[in-house]
């Protein structure tokens, strides 16, 4: 059963994340993001050996209340941005500096900050230290940095250990 379905957790985080990106929630998406969610996890055991193991539980539920509720006021902010005027927008890159070691922990953050509108996560560093982050709006690069780490990278230190 473990070969055929290597990671329960990350099947249905696939899932979800299928249903999010489609914003459909018709049958059809779901079988499809169903057999994502088998096929994807299988797939990249092949290719990576390192295998997700996950921390404390309850972060998860609590990183995915905070990841929605920054998602609706991203939303609400890049609107706002968007309808006013062009030079009140300051867009930039910024490098955050990494903690989370597990590759599953940084592609979950990178993933986070893609899903946020206002930021993309455009590169990850050779070394898997550091996280290229294209910022919509970026007035102040230090405490864009410490929003992240503190917001998203302390809670999937938790999950991913």
């Amino acid at each position: 059963m473990k070969r055929l379905l290597p990671s329960i957790p990350l099947s249905v985080a696939v899932l979800v994340l299928w249903l999010l990106l489609v914003a459909d929630f018709s049958p059809g998406q779901i079988a499809i993001g169903a057999i994502l969610g088998l096929l994807l996890p299988w797939l990249a055991g092949m290719l990576e050996p390192e295998r997700a193991n996950f921390g404390r539980t309850i972060a998860i539920l609590q990183l995915t209340r905070r990841v929605l509720w920054d998602m609706l006021l991203s939303n609400i902010e890049v609107a706002r941005r968007i309808l006013g005027p062009e030079r009140a927008l300051t867009p930039g890159f910024v490098w955050v500096p990494l903690e989370l070691t597990n590759i599953h922990g940084i592609t979950a953050l990178a993933s986070i900050i893609t899903l946020t509108p206002g930021t993309v996560s455009a590169e990850l560093a050779g070394d898997r230290r550091h996280l290229l982050v294209h910022c919509f709006n970026l007035k102040d690069p230090g405490a864009q940095v410490a929003e992240i780490k503190a917001r998203y990278e302390t809670l999937l230190k938790e999950i991913f250990p």
